[in-house]
């Protein structure tokens, strides 16, 4: 059984949290006193978005939606550090929309190009090891740093196909029809609206030079625009073809007339966006081998706002016209400005989500019914940090606090004794006498 087309999906990646510090010591035969020699823990790994010219589906995410990079290693005694953690690649088709909310703002990316990468969740940074908190006062520190969390994203898929010619028109015009006579795509074909309820992609051939790609797109209806029907399905995928086949049902099997119905769907894709209507159509005036058609044909070549060399009668039943219809469409594609060439994977950017930085010593201070938030990205940091487990290391959060001023805007803004105080995950009890607890 063939698979369906699946061109949306929502996963959920995470990258590697960060190795942790180690807080030890040096141990030697006839030295009295070792020194910390705690290393670092390693990285996580990223997440990436890749897109593979090998894809033209998002089906393997219905199989599997979580994806999650390997962890940093910890760090080891003897100044050793972490490994890093491998990073991992989601492959998504070329012409894959990514779509994320982070902080409540959303971002988008184009992954348009085969190779693109998108850097779509980062790996957290390694904790420090006890090496890093020696000072003249402090020669033997018992404090090292957890590793950063990695970032966790939940990413919404959809999948715009990159065809270079896309064929639209009505329900039963015969775009299923003409797409299996130029092409060896098997499209399911009977003579009831929405038979085409997935894009199909055919390559096709025309002489010894010209290939293409076509793409046969559910049907439209009016008000597709709005999303009546197949609408949106349809429209967002024929925004990047560079030549439209508009296949009209000459002989007006299902009782319309077919001039209505060639200005209804341009006025559909005028409306869902301008500059659709305004592609290179090729219109192609379908069922010629019928009787109805030929007392169209007449009307249709006199009445349709189309260039005659782009008006080509039909029957893609038969393939009668068919070898004239591609012919004519491999000319106004090569009559079209020549598209650059891609750029190597080596030499393609890699793409982040294009957060604008944020000074990370800026804070705020609210209440949240009973308790007090504290929203930083210093502060929360450090806190996601930190084992307060060590006594060490609550008073360096307490030193924080105290230095960038979040103690006194807490209690200038009420905090009083035995008050929790949430940063990040960690739940704080206020002390008028030793502070958070």
């Amino acid at each position: 059984m063939a698979q369906d087309f699946f061109d949306r999906a929502t996963i959920t990646v995470r990258a590697g949290n960060g190795g942790n510090g180690a807080a030890t010591f040096r141990r030697e035969k006839f030295v009295p006193r070792g020194g910390p020699n705690g290393g670092d823990g390693g990285r996580g790994g990223h997440v990436y978005l890749v897109a593979d010219p090998e894809l033209n589906t998002l089906l393997h995410f219905s199989f599997q939606r979580k994806f999650a990079a390997e962890q940093g290693g910890h760090g080891h005694k003897n100044r050793m550090f972490g490994a890093q953690g491998t990073d991992l690649e989601v492959r998504v088709p070329p012409g894959t929309v990514v779509r994320t909310v982070i902080d409540g703002v959303p971002y988008e990316i184009d992954l348009a190009l085969p190779g693109q990468r998108l850097l779509a969740a980062r790996g957290g940074k390694g904790g420090l090891g006890n090496v890093h908190f020696t000072t003249s006062t402090r020669q033997a520190p018992r404090i090292a740093e957890y590793g950063e969390p990695g970032q966790e994203l939940q990413i919404d898929l959809e999948l715009k196909l990159i065809a270079d010619v896309g064929l639209v028109g009505f329900p039963n015009a015969g775009k299923s029809t003409l797409l299996s006579m130029i092409s060896a795509a098997q499209p399911k074909i009977a003579n009831y609206p929405f038979t085409t309820l997935q894009p199909n992609l055919g390559m096709v051939t025309v002489g010894d030079y010209d290939r293409f790609v076509v793409a046969d797109i559910p049907g439209l209806i009016e008000g597709a625009h709005t999303g009546v029907g197949l609408g949106h399905d349809f429209l967002r995928h024929i925004e990047r073809t560079r030549v439209i086949i508009h296949v009209v049902d000459c002989a007006g099997v299902d009782g319309r007339d077919p001039l209505d119905d060639y200005h209804q769907i341009n006025a559909e894709l005028r409306q869902y966006r301008p500059e659709l209507a305004e592609r290179p159509q090729v219109v192609a005036l379908n069922k010629q081998d019928l009787p109805e058609a030929a007392e169209n044909l007449a009307r249709l070549q006199g009445e349709l706002p189309v260039e005659p060399e782009n008006l080509v009668p039909i029957a893609a039943a038969t393939r009668e016209g068919v070898d004239a219809l591609l012919r004519r469409v491999a000319e106004v594609l090569r009559s079209l400005p020549v598209e650059p060439a891609p750029l190597r994977d080596s030499e393609l950017p890699v793409l982040d989500w294009g957060v604008p930085e944020i000074d990370p010593n800026l804070f705020t201070v609210e209440r949240e019914g009973g308790r007090w938030r504290v929203r930083g990205g210093k502060i929360e940091r450090l806190v996601a940090m930190t084992n307060f487990d060590q006594p060490e290391s609550v008073d360096r959060v307490q030193r924080v606090l105290d230095a960038t001023k979040i103690s006194d805007a807490l209690l200038k803004a009420g905090l009083q004794e035995g008050d929790t105080v949430v940063i990040g995950n960690q739940e704080l009890l206020w002390s008028d006498a030793e502070r958070f607890l």
